[in-house]
């Protein structure tokens, strides 16, 4: 049993199980019925995405110093007890059932679920690689 990290839209694997969206909006001009058709998400769990304040900051692809700072930005705000919780119920449920946690950026390496990553391995959680 594991945890995926994924880009929403790209297609899922066959054992990947429920696919939760950790973005704080929804994709534009996509119905709601047809989320989990098209490889978006199944659950949208935007508590665990970067918040309104923070997104404006995302910095380019290039950019190591602002990448920096909205990492360090992020990882703050996933300290409060409401998002710990979740990353500890996450870090919990991967060790009893396969599921994918995911963000529509294009890089992985620059994107918050990269971060996410980090922190559901340091609670412990099984994180497919």
């Amino acid at each position: 049993m594991s945890i995926s990290i994924v880009r929403l839209g790209s297609p899922r694997a066959p054992d990947e199980g429920l696919r939760i969206g950790t973005v704080r909006r929804p994709p534009r001009g996509v119905p709601r019925t047809e989320y989990a058709a098209r490889d978006l998400y199944d659950v949208w769990l935007p508590n665990l995405a970067p918040s309104e304040a923070l997104l404006k900051t995302v910095p380019s692809d290039d950019d190591d110093r602002a990448w920096a700072a909205f990492a360090r930005r992020y990882r703050a705000e996933m300290k409060s007890p409401d998002a710990a919780h979740l990353l500890d119920t996450l870090a919990a449920l991967s060790r009893q059932t396969d599921f994918a946690v995911g963000c529509y950026c294009a890089n992985e390496n620059r994107c918050h679920r990269f971060i996410l990553r980090e922190l559901l391995v340091a609670r412990g959680a099984d994180v497919r690689t």
